[in-house]
């Protein structure tokens, strides 16, 4: 192994956002050219969004719109809170974030454990609305003394983060020789902080946006204009249906649009080939600089940005069964019940136990995963199955009732269904049970609760 020169000691976190690595590409066809991404999920609170809470905080300080003991409010559904919980950590603010009830579990934990104050509002209501987290976020700032709105999709100290460090950063690590820079669109800071530093460095340099499939800002670029009607796309922190106060389309010159499956695909590679365990946007990026890659017919030097950690997402694009409840499988199809069942028993994915089990290890697998219920397998066959309750009720009843075995606990009275059934003969055990137990040839598939029916039925609707 190379040894490379030790990195000089820092004195305070906020030393270390900024100058993220380059990484070249290696093991992925990119066709003619060569790709690199700039690694921002190697700041401090794991996103490029660190660099715009600094910016933000610092500009309102200069300008004696932020106190010592004042407090910090902002309306984001991603990595701009996080990073202004930690940078507002730093510096002793109080933070207030008001979220809308999308964000994925690991980033509302990440916030808690900073100490935010959180508020959750309605993902489903337009700008308008008075729950629209904007519109609350706006009101607080009203009614607090001392506070402070960041407005990331409106504050200029967004787009000067990235004109003054991101952008330069990326031009000296390519040595002055970069063909084109590939980007999406949330705040619009980025595109057009970048944008507007290479226009004045590199004019030749082609500013590309890669856009969520239902997003607006790939109409906006290629046709001037759009219409909005209601599309939607998973990829979290890009993507409008608006266009943000400082996003300049000016510095745009070109853009793509990717499906969400595509860009969860392009994670999986990323991770499996070059070992980058990316946040999703970063598969809609590195999706869209591939595929701008491999249309070209002569070598060309591609950057783009791995946002931010994929630590970050497990929960939801690194998770079979929220790939699966939300139409991102690759099974082939079987038009019958077992197509519901997301954890495979004929594939080994199924947590279970065994009769001779302990009570304890029960406990430690639901509460590990977050279910209520688990099969008691015996060569593979289902014997019973054991639910919170009866452990619940064991351990209520008995000193030690942890240690016993799960055959004294478990159910035997297992509500089987065969996998042709209906929806609606699932729907009747349903309503008297917890689960069902599905077969298939007498082999045992999966077990069904409540939440996989409302999610076949959201697929449906």
């Amino acid at each position: 192994m190379k040894k490379l020169p030790l990195p000089e000691i820092n004195h305070s976190l906020l030393e270390m956002v900024g100058n993220t690595p380059l990484l070249e590409i290696k093991n992925i066809d990119v066709g003619l050219c060569r790709l690199f991404v700039k690694m921002e999920s190697q700041n401090p609170g794991g996103s490029i969004k660190d660099r715009v809470a600094v910016s933000i905080i610092e500009q309102a300080e200069t300008d004696g719109l932020l106190k010592s003991g004042g407090t910090i409010v902002e309306a984001t559904a991603g990595n701009t809170g996080l990073g202004l919980a930690l940078i507002g950590a730093l510096k002793g603010y109080r933070v207030i974030l008001v979220i809308p009830d999308k964000m994925s579990q690991e980033k509302i934990l990440h916030l808690k454990a900073l100490g935010t104050e959180i508020i959750f509002t309605r993902s489903d209501v337009s700008k308008d609305h008075p729950e629209y987290y904007h519109n609350i976020a706006e009101k607080i700032v009203k009614e607090t003394p001392g506070s402070f709105y960041a407005n990331q999709f409106g504050n200029p100290a967004n787009v000067l983060a990235h004109e003054t460090t991101t952008g330069p950063e990326i031009w000296e690590q390519m040595n002055h020789d970069i063909d084109a820079f590939v980007a999406g669109v949330g705040s619009g800071g980025t595109l057009t902080g970048i944008g507007k530093f290479f226009k004045s460095v590199s004019p030749e340099t082609q500013i590309v946006a890669a856009d969520p499939e239902g997003s607006i800002i790939f109409d906006a670029v290629k046709k001037g204009s759009f219409s909005y009607e209601g599309g939607s796309w998973l990829v979290e922190g890009i993507g409008e249906d608006f266009i943000p106060d400082i996003l300049d389309l000016s510095y745009i010159d070109d853009a793509v649009t990717i499906h969400d499956s595509k860009a969860f695909e392009t994670l999986d590679i990323l991770l499996k080939k070059e070992g980058i365990l990316a946040g999703s946007s970063a598969g809609t990026l590195v999706a869209g600089a591939i595929e701008g890659c491999k249309a070209q017919t002569e070598p060309k030097r591609v950057v783009t940005l791995i946002c931010d950690t994929g630590n970050k997402y497990l929960s939801k694009v690194f998770d079979e069964a929220w790939l699966s409840n939300n139409g991102f499988n690759n099974r082939n199809l079987k038009n019958d019940l077992s197509d519901l069942v997301v954890m495979r028993a004929d594939q080994g994915q199924v947590i279970s136990v065994k009769e001779d089990d302990t009570v304890l290890i029960a406990y430690n697998r639901m509460r590990n995963s977050n279910i209520s219920q688990l099969p008691v397998l015996s060569d593979g066959n289902v014997v019973g199955v054991v639910e919170e309750n009866d452990i619940l009720s064991n351990c209520l009843n008995k000193k030690n009732g942890f240690s016993d075995s799960i055959a004294d606990v478990m159910s035997k009275d297992i509500n089987q269904i065969d996998s042709k059934s209906s929806i609606d003969e699932l729907s009747s055990i349903l309503d008297e049970e917890n689960f069902a137990i599905v077969m298939e040839n007498n082999t045992f598939i999966g077990l069904l609760t409540k939440v996989d029916l409302l999610a076949y039925l959201k697929k449906n609707i």
